[in-house]
């Protein structure tokens, strides 16, 4: 598929403007690989970080609920809204008077999401076997429902240090990912 000669110059005028701030891309690559190598060198603080970060995001939705349900129009409407975000805002709040607690409830949430999106995974590999690649979905799901049920089998022990693990391998790739991009942005590659 080719672009069209307008979308074309038009990306290459973008690829240009971001070619001229690469630096800033290794710079938060490096930052972001610090800040993962200190999560994976203390666990337990980067799974309360991110705990909080979840309590945070759900402080920020509750308060946005509640507001919403003062503009639905019918009264059952406005209750369902009201009590949605009420909700919200309580478990954000429990989110920070016991991070703990919170943290085994998340850790079990993923291995449970993990399970469910293997198997969903494994289902799409199974229908669709014959065509190239499905080897490597099914892979991928039996990879994502070992994981899962690796941290269920250790729960809530390891709710203490899961979520972080998870929060520093992903900074320590995102990372990774920025310099990279950085890089091939300076030597034109991209």
């Amino acid at each position: 598929m080719t672009l069209s000669p307008d979308i074309s110059d038009m990306l290459k005028e973008r690829i240009g403007h971001l070619r001229s701030k690469w630096g800033w891309f290794v710079a938060l690559g490096v930052m972001m690989l610090i800040v993962g190598v200190i999560a994976l060198g203390n666990l337990l603080a980067a799974t309360i970080a991110s705990v909080y970060l979840v309590g945070i995001m759900m402080l920020f939705a509750g308060g946005f609920e509640i507001a919403h349900s003062f503009g639905v129009k019918t009264w059952g409407g406005f209750f369902w809204w009201l009590l949605s975000g009420l909700l919200y805002a309580f478990a954000g709040v429990v989110t920070f008077t016991n991070p703990l607690l919170a943290s085994a409830v998340l850790t079990l949430l993923l291995a449970v999401s993990l399970v469910a999106s293997g198997l969903v995974r494994g289902w799409i590999g199974y229908k669709h076997w014959s065509r190239n690649g499905s080897g490597w979905i099914m892979a991928a799901a039996v990879i994502t429902v070992l994981c899962g049920l690796v941290i269920a089998a250790r729960w809530p022990v390891n709710s203490l240090w899961v979520l972080g693990m998870f929060l520093a391998i992903d900074m320590i790739f995102q990372g990774w990912t920025a310099i990279a991009l950085g890089l091939a942005l300076k030597s034109g590659k991209s």
